[in-house]
Parts: structure tokens; C-alpha cells; sequence
């Protein structure tokens, strides 16, 4: 088991940044593979950015590509969104997922995900 704890998330004029965290617990984070998910109203979870267990290996959704940054620390059990020039269509939920993996990928799709979190607002004004 791994318990996830998002964090970070807030109301943000448009053009603005923010950071989300997210904190892991239990088994060892360095053999999970780890992924961000927003989910808008009326809308379907998609997924926002996915980074491999080492972190050489990330992957962006077009939308957010050139704004936001994945990384991760496997020494403070603690991978991180950082979000740059946000957009009203950010608008979202936010959520951090985990899956025990050994190949050294990344994942983008919800169903690949084991652990989640109880995910994080955030709200882009324009």
C-alpha cells in the first residue's frame, strides 16, 4: 500500500504559478511510477504530466507543455507539479497517482494507476 497526499492548490490569477506536491507514504516510492490527473467540472480525468521511478523518463500533455514541470524526490518520498503561466482551463481538480512498476516507464492513462489521492483545487481566474 502507499498513501498519496496532495497539496498546493489554491486560486491563481491567469499568468500565474503554483506548486503541488504530493507526499507518499508506506512502500518504497522509488519502484512507483508516478503521474499528475486533473479532472474539470463536466469533464473526464486526463491525464496532466507522468514521470518514471527515477525520473529520467517524463511526459506532458500538449496543453500544458512548456508550462509545467514534473520532478520528483525520491529522498523526501515527494513528486511535484510545478505549474507556469496558468489558464483559466486549467481549472481543475488536481490528483497524484502511483503504480508499482519495474520497467522503468511512465503511464498516462487513469486505469494504469493503483494509488490515488484525494486530489487538490485549483482555480485559475482570468
Amino acid at each position: 500500500q502507499v498513501q498519496l497526499v496532495e497539496s498546493g492548490g489554491g486560486l491563481v490569477q491567469a499568468g500565474g504559478s503554483l506548486r503541488l506536491s504530493c507526499a507518499a507514504s508506506g512502500r518504497t516510492f522509488s519502484r512507483f511510477a508516478m503521474g499528475w490527473f486533473r479532472q474539470g467540472p463536466g469533464k473526464e480525468r486526463e491525464s496532466v504530466a507522468a514521470i518514471s521511478r527515477s525520473g529520467g523518463s517524463t511526459h506532458y500533455a500538449d496543453s500544458v507543455k512548456g508550462r509545467f514541470t514534473i520532478s520528483r524526490d525520491n529522498n523526501e518520498n515527494t513528486v511535484y507539479l510545478q505549474m507556469n503561466s496558468l489558464k483559466p482551463e486549467d481549472t481543475a481538480v488536481y490528483y497524484c497517482a502511483a503504480v508499482y512498476e519495474i520497467g522503468g516507464n511512465y503511464y498516462t492513462r487513469p486505469q494504469e494507476y493503483n494509488y490515488w489521492g484525494q486530489g487538490t483545487q485549483v482555480t485559475v481566474s482570468s
